[in-house]
């Protein structure tokens, strides 16, 4: 759905991040996988979100929009993240590594951490998939041909099949 003009009201804004919990709730998890990590970005997104909305100009769809919007958030983050020190001690980071990898034993949880090891242009494809997207619209909202989504599609489920049959292998 496109508008012409922008409504700026609270209320609408606070039904436009209703509408779009999902995509945005999707996008927090694949970045972060720490709870109080994805709600730190959520409220970046919602703020970013809210300062942007007076300059959105209609010309593509307000899910497009809110996508971008939340993803250049993250990716931002993760930036400005990647720039700075690691300041975890050894010994909390030895400990992350071994509870995040081998501590799930829900097929949800796994799919969510390889998920979350796939390039940043791969997570966003899948994401949008399995949030219900269309190659299409995927196209659109990530700005890439049609067949280049499909054939993106492709490889990461390939990837992710394989990953999958490795984490159940390493079980038995």
């Amino acid at each position: 759905m496109k508008f012409q003009r922008m409504d700026t009201s609270k209320e609408f804004f606070l039904q436009l991040i209703a509408n779009h919990k999902g995509i945005i709730k999707s996008l927090c998890t694949v970045y972060y996988s720490k709870a109080e990590d994805q709600q730190d970005i959520r409220q970046d997104i919602i703020l970013q979100l809210w300062k942007s909305l007076p300059t959105f100009r209609g010309e593509s769809t307000t899910s497009t929009w809110v996508y971008r919007v939340s993803l250049n958030t993250i990716l931002s983050k993760v930036r400005k993240e990647q720039r700075q020190p690691l300041k975890e001690s050894i010994d909390s980071t030895h400990e992350n590594v071994l509870t995040t990898s081998y501590q799930y034993d829900d097929d949800l949880q796994v799919l969510k951490q390889l998920i979350q090891s796939l390039k940043a242009i791969d997570k966003a494809v899948i994401i949008l998939y399995l949030e219900g997207y269309k190659n299409k619209e995927i196209a659109e909202l990530i700005q890439l041909s049609s067949s280049n989504v499909s054939t993106r599609l492709n490889r990461i489920k390939t990837q992710l099949k394989s990953k999958f049959k490795i984490y159940h292998s390493e079980l038995r």
